[in-house]
């Protein structure tokens, strides 16, 4: 699914970076997300936070 309609970035794409340890301001920076209309930072913010949980329970590491 598209998430970033503007720059034509996926959920897929978001996933890949998050997993990588990417931020928004590197999405920003890479892929263009949240750089013209705005309206795809919600759920790609909200993709990172699943990655991070995901990668998190995972490794058995709690946050901090």
């Amino acid at each position: 699914m598209y998430i970033c309609v503007c720059n034509a970035v996926t959920e897929r794409e978001i996933r890949h970076c998050a997993r990588l340890g990417c931020s928004l301001d590197d999405l920003r920076e890479h892929l263009g997300v949240c750089t013209s209309c705005g309206k795809c930072k919600h759920a790609a913010k909200q993709i990172l936070r699943e990655e991070r949980s995901a990668n998190t329970e995972s490794s058995g590491m709690q946050p901090a």
